[in-house]
């Protein structure tokens, strides 16, 4: 079984602290698109999100598992040590690769007023973030309105995230992966369609 797991990193140390630092830039200036490298995902995840998983999740990091990426819940199993919760409420991130899980986020940990840094973080596998819907993203970060064009989101995913930014300083942080690019939204990004 091992045998057939492929490989994380080609080069595991520089390779997660170049991604952690386009994670820290991307959370830093939401909406602005980072290109990744030095991964080949597993199938159905794309080589960001795989990057971003390798990087961001360890032992000490509950995640949630979309069923559509069962077919990776091993290799991530053995790269980073994360235990799967099945229950959203328990995880510290959550892998999605359907639209479907947005819906659901009302599932996953907002953090409190006292310790907003205990919320769920989403990475949302989408399918393009050069193209698809323009939202126009403001807040924290930018000092003018930035857009981000992203294919891969429910219709009404302003709306969504409206709800969830009402919640700030609680609330979900997600970060979009796509091929090899990445983008983040911070729960303190206001979001609209474009």
């Amino acid at each position: 079984m091992m045998s057939a797991l492929t490989p994380g990193f080609a080069e595991p140390v520089s390779g997660a602290q170049a991604c952690f630092r386009l994670v820290l830039d991307a959370m830093a200036r939401p909406g602005q698109v980072h290109a990744l490298g030095g991964v080949a995902a597993p199938a159905p995840l794309c080589d960001a999100a795989a990057a971003v998983v390798l990087t961001l999740l360890d032992h000490e990091t509950p995640l949630w598992l979309d069923p559509e990426a069962e077919a990776a819940k091993a290799w991530i199993a053995f790269h980073t040590g994360a235990p799967i919760t099945v229950d959203p409420a328990r995880s510290m991130f959550a892998l999605a690769l359907s639209q479907s899980v947005m819906e659901s986020w009302h599932g996953l940990p907002p953090g409190t007023d006292e310790a907003p840094e205990t919320s769920a973080t989403v990475i949302l596998q989408v399918v393009s973030l050069t193209t698809g819907t323009d939202f126009v993203l403001e807040g924290p970060g930018m000092r003018a309105p930035e857009t981000l064009t992203v294919d891969g989101l429910p219709p009404d995913f302003a709306a969504i995230w409206r709800r969830n930014h009402a919640q700030y300083p609680r609330g979900i942080d997600l970060i979009l992966c796509a091929g090899n690019q990445i983008a983040a939204l911070p729960r303190s990004v206001a979001v609209r369609k474009g």
